[in-house]
């Protein structure tokens, strides 16, 4: 039975023949010239365009055969949009663009994206950075969730929109840049050496917040 090809970075559709393949765009950001690329292979090979919730650009309807072509053809490292990994951060327009932020979401998430995506870890992880308290990129409900406040950073933890929706724990506030990024790294180092095969939220459930935040503050 056909499945994902994961060498090739390829989901398998529902009608069990084609693909998906989902170039990365960091922050949700792409150029004109990388743009042009995504609609031109799409063009090509008969395939479809979806931007997806996670601020990429999925290319659907490929036939096996059409893959190595189409990822060589493209010229863009793939996302990580499956799999046990940090997924693509996803993050709002930012101080530079949104006439609402306080903070610069955008160079906040761009270095979360080099530092963590595609990580393995014991589950799936997502993360979020938002400029204001409005949330438009929904920390709230990632892993790691980053808002901004006229005041710095807010960082949250253990949220997720899935099944069993949980909102995010505030661990830390009034942050700058440089010491979200040094907790959020304490927060994975933790989840990684907890062995847990599950989600963020239910390991602090499980230990309890104040345990898990004095834990981080440890590490």
């Amino acid at each position: 039975m056909a499945s994902d090809i994961l060498d090739k970075k390829a989901i398998l559709q529902r009608d069990r023949e084609t693909y998906a393949i989902v170039p990365q765009t960091p922050a949700g950001i792409i150029g004109v010239d990388g743009l042009q690329r995504v609609v031109d292979v799409a063009k090509k090979y008969n395939a479809t365009l979806k931007f997806t919730s996670a601020q990429r650009v999925a290319i659907i309807g490929l036939m096996e055969s059409d893959l190595d072509a189409a990822w060589s053809e493209l010229g863009m490292e793939p996302a990580a949009s499956i799999g046990k990994c940090v997924r693509s951060i996803k993050v709002c327009p930012g101080i530079d663009n949104c006439k609402r932020a306080q903070q610069d979401a955008v160079s906040l998430g761009l270095a979360l994206d080099e530092r963590y995506h595609g990580m393995q870890l014991p589950s799936k992880f997502k993360m979020a950075v938002s400029g204001c308290m409005n949330s438009c990129s929904e920390p709230a409900v990632r892993d790691i969730g980053v808002m901004g406040t006229p005041r710095g950073f807010t960082l949250l933890a253990g949220g997720n929109a899935g099944i069993r929706p949980r909102i995010g724990d505030v661990v830390a506030e009034c942050m700058d840049e440089s010491e979200v990024l040094e907790m959020i790294g304490r927060i994975i180092e933790f989840y990684i050496r907890s062995a847990k095969k599950y989600r963020l939220g239910r390991l602090i459930d499980d230990v309890g917040l104040e345990v898990f935040k004095s834990e981080i503050r440890l590490l």
